[in-house]
């Protein structure tokens, strides 16, 4: 290979990676911020609703009840 060929190649191959990275949207995470990809614009949004702050009501209620038949069957 000579010279000229050896040039144009890394010039090619620089081109090609650099309009690959330019044209990549991804989310990037940055000292902490999460940034959003180029094309934030046309995502769709989720929306979660607030839900219970207490997450196990359920548990609890048996929670309460086994101590309750607890002090009852030590009486």
């Amino acid at each position: 290979m000579n010279l000229r060929t050896t040039v144009s190649t890394f010039v090619a191959a620089t081109t090609l990676l650099t309009l690959l990275t330019a044209t990549t949207g991804c989310q990037v995470s940055l000292n902490g911020q999460t940034l959003p990809s180029p094309y934030y614009l046309q995502d769709d949004v989720q929306y979660f609703p607030a839900g219970p702050e207490f997450k196990l009501p359920r548990e609890a209620a048996a929670l309460r009840a086994a101590r309750a038949e607890e002090k009852l069957n030590q009486r």
